[in-house]
């Protein structure tokens, strides 16, 4: 077991989060959380941001170059390092498969899990062969679905430079978590995709805070900003994508919505063009993560080829 002693403003608790705009934000809600459910002042808690792989590298799609982990690397060897305390994550960006000497403790309220469509009113109202800009195959799948004679380009960086390439006309549109616009302070841009049409991520809103697993005296403080019901809808939904040996590369949007005592969870998978779906929806107790993958099985049976090829072998 670490313990590093009690927090005070000559030990403050480290935080690590990527360096970006987005990161910053969420890192800064974890903190003053923190402060708020423990009484401690600014000094009590140290931001240690640093840049991660996927913030480095914005002209390739991020299953070309190693995946998900690139989000993580730089955050998990700083924590394996004891180098800070906690990391904080955007979940949907955070591999299905962690390092058994990482514990996730703790998720701040889920947030809105919508889409948000930048540059026109709808995917309807866009010309003939519009260009899109996105680096999300589910997105890529779901708008290719809606309208097939759009043109789907590779965009990345944060979301100022995204808004920005559309604002020069370099795209038609392009979509972004609502989440991380409100997060920004940019609830006024855009309009949200109906999840009929644009089903969210697997734990689209959601932030989570992870500690060394032989780290007890963390956990504890950590443990105390958790919003439990977000914490297992983020389960079951990360459970769903177990199920399916989901990858970057794999379009799957995925929902769970807790209530009272129970779950249901609303999940799509598509072909990469989205002309194909295999879509499934299952109520469970809270607490059962077998049902989710048992669906994701039960889909994958059901699947086309062009769905099953795109999708691991679990």
């Amino acid at each position: 077991m670490t313990n590093r002693g009690m927090i005070s403003p000559e030990n403050p608790l480290r935080i690590g989060t990527r360096a970006s705009p987005l990161a910053m934000a969420q890192a800064h809600m974890t903190a003053a959380a923190l402060k708020s459910a423990h009484g401690w002042g600014d000094d009590h808690i140290q931001l240690v941001p640093m840049v991660a792989s996927g913030d480095k590298i914005l002209d390739r799609a991020l299953a070309e170059v190693g995946g998900k982990a690139l989000w993580t690397k730089e955050l998990d060897r700083a924590l394996g390092l004891g180098e800070i305390d906690c990391a904080v994550h955007s979940m949907k960006d955070v591999e299905t498969i962690r390092p058994a000497a990482f514990h996730l403790t703790a998720m701040l309220p889920r947030a809105d899990g919508h889409d948000r469509l930048i540059g026109a009113q709808s995917l309807a109202a866009l010309p003939e062969g519009a260009v899109v800009g996105t680096a999300s195959p589910r997105r890529t799948a779901q708008a290719l679905r809606i309208r097939p004679d759009l043109k789907i380009a590779l965009i990345r960086g944060n979301v100022a430079t995204r808004l920005a390439r559309v604002e020069a006309g370099e795209f038609a549109a392009t979509l972004l978590a609502a989440a991380g616009l409100n997060r920004l302070g940019k609830a006024d841009v855009g309009v949200d995709m109906d999840f009929d049409q644009m089903l969210p991520a697997p734990s689209q809103g959601a932030v989570g805070i992870e500690c060394r697993a032989d780290d007890d005296a963390t956990r504890v403080l950590i443990s105390a900003i958790d919003h439990a019901p977000t914490t297992m809808a983020v389960l079951v939904e990360r459970a769903f994508l177990y199920g399916l040996g989901a990858d970057c590369q794999s379009p799957v949007a995925a929902r769970a919505e807790i209530d009272g005592g129970d779950y249901t969870l609303t999940a799509r998978i598509y072909s990469s063009d989205g002309a194909a779906m295999e879509e499934g929806t299952v109520s469970a107790p809270v607490g059962d993560l077998i049902t989710p993958g048992e669906l994701a099985v039960a889909m994958l049976e059901r699947a086309p080829e062009s769905i099953r090829r795109l999708f691991p072998k679990p």
